[in-house]
């Protein structure tokens, strides 16, 4: 792309200062204890949240290096920070509380993020952003794209990405996402306007124009099927308060986990992970997935009611059970939200004004009889419903198992809502569906792993009768569905169909305000920063999965084969253990051995370098791994120097 002169500054609207009734960042009450609301280093849609009723993406394309650079100098400015969104946030909340649910008037602000894809990246930087991108990693996932991936995420039949609107092989490349949201639409449209002439002004061309908003009325905050969403999020350590008597839940939000923040943000404490080894100028941002997902209303609750006929010929479901008794099985909540799990008879809503119940357990129902382990919400959060595998049953703990699994998600639903009778727009073949937004640390241990394992997994959760695929966004397939109630163990097995279509996806960064800077002043220099020797310490856990990458050394954990193996630059295999499926971590010991262990806490393999406190793992730049004792001396290694 060829550099060019950057064009004269032309002053901004005033439409695209600080809004009326925005609440500055000054305004936010300072709390020592938790000072990731502080932030203005962090995006705000990431952490706090925009929570509009209005949203447009514009998904862009550069044409010229130096002009896109000054775009972004100068959209950098705009960019609402988690220390913006979280003083608004609070203040609105605040408010609607005194107001005892009703939504405050006069109190308005419109925010934009921006994310860049391994294109715009490339583009803004002049070369290669990341210098070593091993196989597997989430650096590897944004650098190949969704379209690509399609196998992991899904992405097949009627989803396939070469009919996808953008992100697919047949569409234009996008270098950068837009987000613009606001409380008002005509505020919204201001803001649009203003950033399509600022793209225009630098050469930026809309690839794509996504817009979303809330459904109006009696249907707010639900998806387009019906059913209220975005329940349950979690909630992030050293942003959300934690309840004193209770520190891994939210206070006053039972049933809401608190998740280490660098689930969702790069460089800061994961849950159980180790350190991915992305550049230092990553530090503060997030993994930024767009997807467009395309929903057949009519056609869904059609397959509800002929499934419910299949079952009532089967005897499988109470006499008097009907569509919506089904439909909520099928999504693992009714349509209020309340959780089956607590109502399984009839939908009980929250009072008005109260927040939907997240206070759920499936500890006592582990074999899906209330709450199907087909259901959407047990498919996508499975809670305490994991049983260890290869033991005797038993819930498996969240802590260091399921809290690294779990996403930021954002969506928003766009197009009208399904009914006929409305008019124009709300036939059956208008586009409608969900934008599915989210906000992730790691691209593969989190989001493709939720698509690959939970979704799509035929026999997630493992079980003796296999569940089948997630029944909302899993595909076609068949599902076993739990018959004769809690009292049971016989299952029926149904054909479902999909209902929800994939029609476009795109993986991004989000850089923090200063890695935005650097970007814009063509401060990161191309081809990345090199390669660094990793040094691990005991106590350490690799995960299934796990990279530890120097460069010229790749130490994977695989998480088909349980093996550890040693790959060079090229992924070519240089050393591996046996495979063992049973294997289900690896661990750096404070004697200084490393171990292969299976859920029964037994050592599958050793390096044998037991009595040596202090030694610590080495990923060296040479190609070797190997255990350094606390004096420096190599007490085990791999031999793949080169």
């Amino acid at each position: 792309m060829p550099d060019s002169p950057a064009p004269p500054a032309v002053p901004l609207p005033t439409a695209l200062e600080a809004p009326a009734g925005a609440i500055p960042a000054q305004a936010a009450a300072e709390d020592p204890a938790l000072p990731l609301r502080q932030s203005t280093e962090i995006q705000g849609d990431i952490l706090a949240g925009f929570k509009k009723d209005h949203v447009r993406l514009l998904l862009l394309a550069f044409t010229d290096r130096a002009l896109a650079r000054t775009w972004l100098d100068r959209l950098r400015a705009r960019v609402a920070t988690t220390r913006d969104v979280a003083a608004f946030n609070a203040a609105f909340r605040n408010r609607r509380q005194r107001m005892r649910g009703a939504e405050p008037q006069g109190l308005y602000a419109t925010w934009r993020a921006v994310s860049l894809t391994y294109p715009g990246l490339t583009e803004l930087v002049g070369g290669e952003p990341v210098a070593d991108v091993p196989q597997g990693t989430t650096h590897d996932a944004l650098r190949q794209g969704a379209a690509a991936r399609k196998d992991i995420l899904g992405d097949t039949g009627t989803s396939d990405p070469a009919g996808w609107l953008f992100g697919g092989p047949e569409n234009a490349p996008v270098h950068a996402v837009l987000t613009l949201a606001a409380d008002r639409p005509e505020d919204l449209d201001a803001a649009v306007a203003e950033e399509r002439a600022e793209a225009d002004l630098h050469g930026l061309t809309v690839v794509f124009d996504q817009p979303g908003a809330t459904l109006a009325g009696e249907r707010r905050g639900n998806e387009h099927f019906g059913f209220k969403d975005a329940i349950s999020q979690p909630a992030v350590r050293d942003f959300d308060e934690a309840d004193p008597e209770d520190p891994e839940h939210a206070l006053g939000k039972p049933g809401t986990r608190v998740i280490p923040a660098g689930e969702f943000v790069i460089g800061h404490p994961m849950d159980n992970r180790l350190d991915p080894g992305l550049p230092s100028w990553m530090a503060d941002g997030s993994f930024h997935v767009v997807r467009r997902l395309a929903q057949d209303v009519p056609g869904w609750w059609a397959q509800a009611a002929d499934r419910l006929a299949d079952l009532k010929e089967a005897g499988a479901v109470p006499a008097d059970a009907g569509v919506e008794w089904l439909a909520a099985r099928l999504v693992g909540r009714w349509r209020s939200g309340t959780p089956i799990a607590k109502s399984p008879d009839a939908d009980v809503p929250s009072p008005p004004g109260s927040e939907a119940d997240n206070d759920v357990s499936y500890a006592d129902d582990l074999e899906g009889r209330v709450t199907p382990l087909f259901s959407h919400a047990r498919k996508v959060g499975p809670r305490d419903g994991l049983l260890v595998r290869h033991t005797a049953p038993g819930p498996l703990t969240q802590r260091g198992a399921l809290d690294g699994r779990r996403v930021m998600r954002r969506g928003v639903p766009y197009g009208d809502h399904f009914d006929p009778a409305a008019g124009s727009g709300h036939g059956p073949d208008s586009p409608r569906g969900l934008v599915f937004v989210s906000y992730q640390s790691d691209l593969v241990a989190q989001f493709e792993f939720m698509q690959r394992v939970w979704v799509h997994g035929e026999n997630f959760p493992e079980r003796d009768a296999r569940p089948g695929r997630d029944t909302v966004i899993g595909g076609e397939g068949p599902v076993s569905f739990p018959a004769g109630g809690a009292g049971s163990d016989a299952s029926v097995a149904i054909e479902l169909r999909q209902f929800v279509r994939t029609e476009g996806t795109l993986y991004a960064f989000t850089p923090s305000l200063t890695a935005l800077r650097l970007l814009a002043e063509g401060a990161i220099p191309p081809g990345g920063e090199p390669p660094r020797e990793r040094v691990l310490s005991a106590p350490a856990t690799i995960g299934l999965g796990a990279v530890i990458s120097s460069g010229k050394a790749r130490l994977r954990f695989q998480d088909r084969t349980g093996q550890l193996t040693v790959h060079d630059e090229n992924e070519l295999l240089r050393w591996s253990t046996e495979p063992s499926d049973l294997a289900v971590r690896a661990e750096l010991r404070e004697n200084g051995e490393l171990i292969l262990r299976d859920e029964r806490n037994a050592t599958l393999w050793t390096s044998g370098t037991d009595g040596h406190p202090g030694a610590t793992l080495v990923v060296a730049l040479d190609g070797d791994v190997l255990i350094r004792s606390a004096e420096g001396e190599t007490l085990w290694h791999t031999g793949t120097a080169h």
